[in-house]
């Protein structure tokens, strides 16, 4: 219904929580040993499990197990952060661009203006 398209404030900032919920959570493994490539194999892939995908991501995990061994026997620190930690990025669409506008924000050294509300954001 059209009722059901209007825009709603309250559905915004019940959008904002669950993103922030779901960052924290991404922040988590990110930084806290789950993105170790060590745990390649512990990787949740349940969804692929009897696939032809699953079946060359298996295949492919069994190379990098490889060759993180002959990295280690080399003497390469596989436990430091280039191993075990990732970086990631946000990126949105502006489909409303009133509530992008609340979280814009003027730099105060050069003086442009930046929507901090993601890493990229894009108007489609």
């Amino acid at each position: 219904t059209a009722e059901a398209r209007r825009n709603n404030p309250y559905n915004m900032v019940e959008a904002y929580h669950q993103s922030a919920q779901t960052l924290n959570i991404l922040r988590a493994f990110a930084t806290g040993g789950y993105a170790d490539i060590s745990r390649l194999h512990a990787w949740n892939l349940d969804f692929v499990e009897q696939t032809e995908e699953g079946s060359r991501y298996r295949k492919f995990a069994t190379k990098v197990d490889e060759s993180l061994r002959f990295m280690k026997a080399i003497g390469v620190d596989t436990a430091s952060d280039t191993f075990s930690k990732t970086d990631f990025f946000t990126a949105h669409e502006c489909l409303l661009l009133p509530y992008e506008q609340a979280l814009t924000r003027m730099d105060s050294t050069t003086g442009k203006y930046y929507d901090c509300s993601a890493h990229m954001l894009w108007v489609g």
